[in-house]
């Protein structure tokens, strides 16, 4: 079940040249673009990287393995 007032976001990160998914709820009165602006300056960009490498590797060679009875 989601919950109702999550907004998603996807800012741009110039550092990394990429956007990435953000999900928060923010307060009626917020300023949206400050928010933003201060999340993509505390973007971690190493781990995006990292992360964003091992969820697209291909694992080649890869072979079926029998059951053993």
């Amino acid at each position: 079940m989601a919950i109702p007032n999550v907004k998603r976001f996807r800012p741009f990160c110039p550092t990394c040249n990429d956007s990435f998914t953000l999900m928060a709820v923010l307060p009626k009165d917020a300023n949206v673009d400050q928010y933003l602006a201060d999340a993509v300056a505390r973007h971690d960009h190493k781990t995006f990287q990292e992360s964003k490498i091992a969820h697209f590797k291909v694992r080649v060679g890869q072979q079926k393995q029998k059951k053993a009875k």
